[in-house]
């Protein structure tokens, strides 16, 4: 294979190895490794080519999901409107025991 092992020796090593996308030139595999940073190459696992390349994949940052009224579930949006309600609620409850009402 292609490359050194990541141990938990390695001077480097923080305990954080990303997943990294790959696509053999061969035979047309996608597939992806658990490597350091520095691997560029890894042997295919379908015909063990060297011919590979690491991809650039989109990045998500862990537990984040696009905002917006169109994405949003419909529990998120039922404890909001729970919420607005609540918060009306409690304003018309000051008003009243301020004498407003």
């Amino acid at each position: 294979m292609p490359f050194a092992p990541i141990t938990t020796e390695s001077a480097d090593y923080d305990g954080a190895v990303p997943i990294y996308e790959f696509a053999c030139e061969e035979c047309g595999e996608r597939f992806e490794e658990l490597t350091s940073s520095e691997t560029r190459i890894f042997a295919c696992p379908r015909c063990a080519s060297a011919q590979t390349r690491r991809l650039l994949s989109p990045v998500s940052p862990a537990g984040r999901q696009p905002r917006g009224a169109k994405v949003r579930s419909g529990e998120s949006q039922r404890r909001e409107r729970e919420a607005a309600r609540g918060e009306r609620l409690a304003e018309s409850k000051r008003k009243r025991a301020k004498g407003g009402l």
